[in-house]
């Protein structure tokens, strides 16, 4: 039996616990021989790039030269299979990131297809179907089409062969599921989806909204067909240490032209002071495999555990993972908001604080988020949120590691148990 000694948990509940903790027991150890596979992987990336002390070295104004930097983008190309990498600290968020490679790579008149379903909330005022449309492709004359997802919410393999057509620029794909209950995708899929999209559409870009999906499983969307990819540092890739940031990967030019858009033309990835954070970016990428592997046994106990008291959830505690996201369906407002209360008081930072339901700029409802966190936001930590709507689920990610983490999600049951809550 697990002990909590400096933690209220009632007896139910950790007795639920250990159930949910023998009944994972087989996903932990997958788990551990694909975080030992994606660790050694990177660390050929550090050893093929040459990763010394004096790469740490803070580089100010123009910042010409900085091998640092230039060695950082190839440990991150080889440890993604990709031909090229562009990370940078002063990609302020994956939405960033996602949009520099959008801009980077698509002109007027281009048209991109997104083939699973509608973006990102926080993406759609970018591409233009939301807000004023402001600096968005569509004021540039960038067409926006999109292909449904099934009912089961997986790709729509038929209906994207009948809709790429050649001349298409770019077929565009969430791997994670946002704020839906679709299945996130698994790389293999994204592969299938990408070798139709070049049999259609030859010279079409396969762009991957990668976020939440990295180090997961043994490969990335890279190295299995799609051409660009993208996301955030303070999630998986920048293992917890990172203070902030994003990357784009994938084919050299168009990574190249991504650089372009990210600075200026011709100068490119040759400028960009990195003002001493490059020791951090290098230690969080080290990092980002363990924190992902500590991240996903978070996420399979979660499961576990909630659905010992009832309540569904997605993916199944036994189920492959293709993110690091887990979702619990509460039923009720109320329920969300005692879960998310119990994850804060899970947190190392700011476990005082109670969250409330807020307008979330970008957001087309009330949010609510538990987030006690070293870096602000950063949801490769513990943290979990959902929009106040039905069905009222809580999307559940990170944890640095699996104790904290374990612990996190036993709180988050206590939390609602204490609001006469849990089960129903």
């Amino acid at each position: 039996m697990m002990l909590y000694p400096t933690f209220h948990i009632d007896e139910s509940i950790r007795k639920a616990a250990d159930r949910a903790m023998e009944r994972i027991a087989p996903v932990l150890a997958g788990i551990d021989e694909t975080t030992d596979y994606n660790q050694q992987k990177m660390m050929a990336a550090f050893g093929k790039a040459r990763v010394s002390e004096s790469y740490f070295a803070a580089s100010t104004g123009y910042g010409y030269g900085d091998r640092g930097r230039e060695a950082l983008d190839e440990v991150y190309a080889y440890a993604f299979g990709a031909e090229d990498a562009l990370v940078r600290h002063n990609f302020v968020c994956g939405t960033h990131a996602l949009t520099v490679a959008l801009f980077g790579v698509l002109r007027p008149g281009d048209t991109m297809l997104s083939v699973t379903g509608l973006p990102y909330d926080t993406l759609q005022s970018a591409i233009g179907l939301t807000g004023d449309g402001n600096g968005s492709l569509r004021e540039f004359g960038i067409h926006y089409e999109q292909v449904d997802l099934k009912e089961d919410g997986t790709p729509d393999y038929d209906e994207i062969a009948r809709r790429v057509q050649p001349g298409l620029k770019m077929v565009y794909i969430q791997r994670s599921r946002g704020y839906s209950l679709r299945p996130s995708l698994f790389v293999e899929e994204i592969e299938k989806i990408a070798k139709i999209a070049k049999e259609k559409a030859p010279g079409c870009i396969v762009m991957v909204d990668n976020c939440y999906g990295e180090f997961v499983q043994k490969v990335e969307p890279t190295s299995c067909g799609a051409d660009l990819m993208a996301g955030s540092l303070i999630k998986n890739p920048g293992g917890g240490v990172a203070p902030t940031g994003g990357y784009i990967a994938g084919r050299k030019d168009l990574v190249e032209s991504c650089a372009y858009r990210l600075t200026t033309p011709g100068t490119g990835r040759e400028v960009g002071a990195t003002l001493g954070v490059n020791r951090e970016l290098f230690m969080g990428a080290f990092h980002a495999p363990h924190v992902t592997g500590e991240a996903l046994k978070t996420a399979a106990f979660a499961a576990a555990l909630f659905s010992e008291f009832g309540y569904e959830v997605t993916p199944r505690c036994d189920e492959p993972r293709a993110d690091i996201i887990q979702t619990v369906l509460l039923r009720r407002p109320e329920s969300l908001v005692a879960f998310c209360r119990g994850v804060q008081k899970g947190a190392p930072v700011d476990s005082f604080v109670s969250p409330e339901p807020w307008d979330m700029p970008g957001y087309d409802s009330q949010i609510i988020m538990a987030a006690g966190a070293f870096t602000l936001g950063a949801s490769i930590e513990l943290s979990a949120d959902g929009p106040l709507r039905a069905p009222y689920a809580a999307w559940m990610q990170g944890g640095l590691n699996f104790h904290s983490g374990r612990l996190g999600a036993m709180l988050a049951a206590q939390s609602m148990l204490d609001e006469g809550l849990l089960g129903k």
